[in-house]
C-alpha cells in the first residue's frame, strides 16, 4: 500500500490526500514532523518537506505539483485535469495560484504564527504577520467569489485539482476560525459543494490535540 507522509495542517499534503481519494487509491497516512529533520525522511526528500508519496515499489515522490502530475499520468481515471489544452491550462493556473500565492500570502503565515509558534515554543505570534494574512485572505476570498459566481466549480463544471488545491488551503484557514462565512456567500456555496465530497470530508476529520476547530468546521452544511 502506498504511504503518504504528511502533517496535520499542511495544505500541500491535504491536496495530495484529496487527489488520492478522488482517484480511489488506498494509502497509509504517516505523520511526519518536518521540523525534526529525521535522517530517514531526508533520505526520501532532501528538501525535508511533506508531502512525500512512497509507492508500493519503494519509489518516493516529492514536490506537490510533481506528485499531482505523476498521479494524473499513472492513474488517469477519474481525471483531475480535464478538457482541452485551454481547460487544462486554466486548471493548472488556478492550482498554482492557490498553492503559491494563497499559500505564501495567507496559509503559511497562519500556520506558522498560530500553530508552530505555540507548539514549538518559538515565541509569541507576530501580530503584524497575522494582520497581513487576514488582509490577504479577504483578497483571495474575493477571487474565489468571482470564480464561483461564474462556474459551478472553480475551473469549470467539474471538480478538478484546482478545487482540491483551494479546499486544502481554505480548510486549514477555517480550522483556526479565520473566515466569517456569512460575509462570503458565494465562497460558502462552493465550499458546501466541495465539503460533500469524500476526499474533502476526510481532511476535515483531522484534529490537533489542544487545538480544536470551530463547531462548523466539519459540518457539511455549516
Amino acid at each position: 500500500m502506498p504511504i503518504l507522509y504528511h502533517h496535520w495542517l499542511s495544505p500541500s499534503a491535504r491536496f495530495v490526500r484529496a487527489l488520492l481519494v478522488e482517484k480511489r487509491v488506498a494509502f497509509e497516512l504517516r505523520l511526519e514532523k518536518e521540523w525534526e529533520r529525521r535522517p530517514a525522511f531526508l533520505a526520501l526528500n532532501p528538501a525535508g518537506e511533506v508531502p512525500v508519496l512512497v509507492m508500493d515499489d519503494g519509489h518516493a515522490y516529492s514536490g506537490t505539483m510533481a506528485i499531482a502530475e505523476y498521479l494524473e499520468e499513472v492513474i488517469p481515471e477519474p481525471p483531475m485535469l480535464i478538457g482541452d489544452a485551454e481547460d487544462r491550462y486554466e486548471i493548472r493556473r488556478l492550482t498554482g495560484w492557490f498553492h503559491n500565492k494563497l499559500g505564501t500570502e495567507v496559509t503559511r503565515h497562519t500556520v506558522s504564527e498560530k500553530l508552530f509558534k505555540r507548539f514549538l515554543r518559538m515565541g509569541e505570534p507576530d501580530s503584524e504577520a497575522i494582520r497581513c494574512a487576514s488582509h490577504n485572505l479577504k483578497v483571495h476570498l474575493k477571487y474565489i467569489s468571482y470564480l464561483s459566481e461564474r462556474r459551478h466549480y472553480l475551473a469549470g463544471p467539474q471538480f478538478t485539482m484546482a478545487d482540491a488545491a483551494a479546499a486544502a488551503h481554505i480548510s486549514v484557514v477555517d480550522y483556526f476560525g479565520d473566515i466569517n462565512w456569512e460575509d462570503w456567500p458565494q465562497v460558502k456555496e462552493w465550499y458546501v459543494r466541495v465539503k460533500s465530497r469524500r476526499s474533502v470530508r476526510a481532511l476535515l476529520e483531522d484534529r490537533i490535540t489542544g487545538l480544536k476547530p470551530p463547531a462548523h468546521y466539519s459540518e457539511l452544511d455549516f
